[in-house]
């Protein structure tokens, strides 16, 4: 099977449970379930891709798969977590107000479809590790899987500290500025972002180094349209101190934190 018949049946799979996802939105009055499917979206691409490339580098498919399945059900898991009982995001409520009854059908297309184009545009490294016929183990391997550790610690150890200080009373209203939080505003989309580096470099390794654009979008994506800018909007308005926050702390890059002038 071809590399292009390949994602062909891999985007149609993708479009398909998208449409069921967009179906279920609609019973439940709920767009926001497409955040909770995302990191399961690649976890699923990423294994009917090993299902789809049996000539691949056996080692480098299964520790990928491995990978993105840890990365992506962690996810999926923590936002199911977030968002179990809460009202649908703010995000999603300003869309279905604008649009009133015809919110219906644009979301599946504004919303639903998508991030189903986004997610296999993105996805490109999983197929091409898998696709490509370089038999031979490399460094990029290494290197990719500790690039991989360090961008799980920050994603999953942001996520973890920012649900414990949210679930105590006594930080409503309040800053987090310790644990990792102490070196960037934003650790969890840093580890996000990284971990996808980390999945470019075993497609690096495997001759897909054409695949750059996949870590470069889900960088762009997560500072500048989806993460930080929007986040930091809104922080800048409901948190006191924020603004000393920035002062002191890198705004993504983990880094020391500076002292006040």
């Amino acid at each position: 099977m071809s590399f292009y018949q390949s994602y062909l049946i891999l985007s149609l799979l993708i479009f398909s449970l998208m449409v069921l996802l967009w179906l279920l939105s609609l019973w439940l009055k709920n767009s926001a379930i497409v955040d909770i499917f995302w990191g399961t979206g690649f976890v699923i691409f990423a294994w009917v891709a090993f299902l789809l490339t049996p000539d691949g580098f056996i080692t480098r498919k299964v520790l990928l798969c491995i990978l993105v399945t840890i990365w992506g059900l962690r996810l999926s898991l923590h936002i199911l977590r977030r968002n179990w009982g809460k009202p649908e995001d703010f995000r999603y409520q300003t869309w279905r107000n604008e649009a009133g009854f015809s919110w219906w059908w644009k979301s599946l297309f504004k919303v639903f479809l998508l991030q189903g184009i986004i997610l296999l545009i993105v996805a490109f490294p999983l197929l091409v590790a898998q696709f490509m016929n370089q038999h031979d183990p490399t460094w990029w391997d290494l290197f990719a899987v500790v690039v991989w550790l360090i961008g799980f610690a920050f994603e999953a150890l942001g996520d973890w500290q920012l649900m414990r200080f949210k679930a105590d009373p006594a930080n409503e209203g309040r800053l987090l500025t310790t644990g990792v939080w102490r070196y960037s505003r934003h650790p969890n989309y840093f580890g996000d972002a990284t971990q996808w580096w980390a999945y470019y470099l075993f497609a690096l390794a495997a001759g897909g180094w054409w695949t750059i654009f996949s870590p470069i979008l889900m960088t762009g994506l997560l500072l500048r349209i989806s993460g930080v800018t929007l986040l930091e909007k809104s922080l800048k308005q409901t948190k006191p101190g924020y603004q000393d926050y920035i002062e002191r702390t890198n705004e993504f890059i983990p880094w020391f934190p500076r002292r006040k002038n």
